[in-house]
């Protein structure tokens, strides 16, 4: 269908995983995509190289995005390589380790906060500002979580950190909605990856048995959604939050 002809998309974290279903998904849709990576540059290649076997076009960029000035200077440099424009951005990079509430250091608590908050506060404000100068308008859509709203033990910072970003692109969809930019959340549920299975079988046993789909996410699920909301056919949705997970919200808890 080829719906995002013509876009300059700028994907974080997409050098593995979920980021790079995203990724791949908005080549095949049409769109140039600046691959951004932190340190995994031989994975980001790869993906490039995946979406210039496609015949599409890929950059990578490398950024430690709890620096401020490093999420700037990455968004500027996806736009430079998409000729002074970006029509779309996934804020895709996170972290998710675990650690007991009790124990966990304020240092734990800002590991998470800063990667998988402030790197979209600051991800999403340098996007914006591109944007407005372009006067196009564009997406912004940032990859929240099931936990924001369903905590698990041990994930006290990853699912707060992920609350708040489900709360930022509303705030931001209120803020930026009249530069025509629209920024939304898309809340995966369990989403499968290589040595998932053998590394915890009894959590995707349950999970499975949970979801009334039977199975878990593939990386693609998620990069559907996000191509969705970067697209035409999202072009009347703003400060929502797509939840992707096989219906596992669905379930009843009593």
């Amino acid at each position: 269908m080829r719906l995002l002809e013509g876009q300059v998309a700028l994907v974080t974290g997409a050098g593995g995983g979920i980021g790079r279903g995203i990724a791949l998904r908005f080549a095949q849709e049409g769109a140039a995509v600046a691959v951004h990576c932190r340190t995994s540059s031989g994975s980001a290649q790869e993906v490039a190289g995946r979406i210039r076997d496609l015949g599409g076009r890929a950059v990578v960029r490398e950024a430690d995005l709890t620096d401020e000035d490093a999420c700037r200077r990455l968004v500027r440099e996806a736009a430079e390589w998409g000729g002074g424009r970006l029509t779309a951005l996934v804020n895709n990079a996170g972290v998710q380790p675990t650690r007991a509430l009790p124990g966990m250091t304020v240092a734990d608590w800002r590991e998470v906060v800063d990667t998988n908050l402030s790197s979209v506060f600051a991800c999403t404000q340098a996007a914006a500002e591109v944007m407005r100068e372009a006067d196009q308008g564009g997406s912004i859509t940032h990859i929240a979580s099931i936990e924001a709203s369903r905590p698990a033990p041990d994930h006290a910072h990853y699912s707060a950190s992920k609350a708040a970003v489900v709360m930022h692109a509303r705030s931001a969809a209120l803020e930026y909605g009249p530069l025509g930019i629209r920024v939304n959340t898309v809340s995966p549920g369990l989403v499968d990856r290589e040595g998932l299975a053998d590394a915890w079988p009894d959590g995707v046993r349950r999970w499975r048995e949970a979801a009334p789909l039977g199975r878990l996410g593939r990386p693609e699920d998620i990069g559907d959604a996000c191509v969705f909301l970067a697209s035409p056919l999202a072009s009347w949705i703003t400060g929502q939050d797509l939840v992707v997970d096989g219906g596992v919200s669905a379930r009843p808890t009593w």
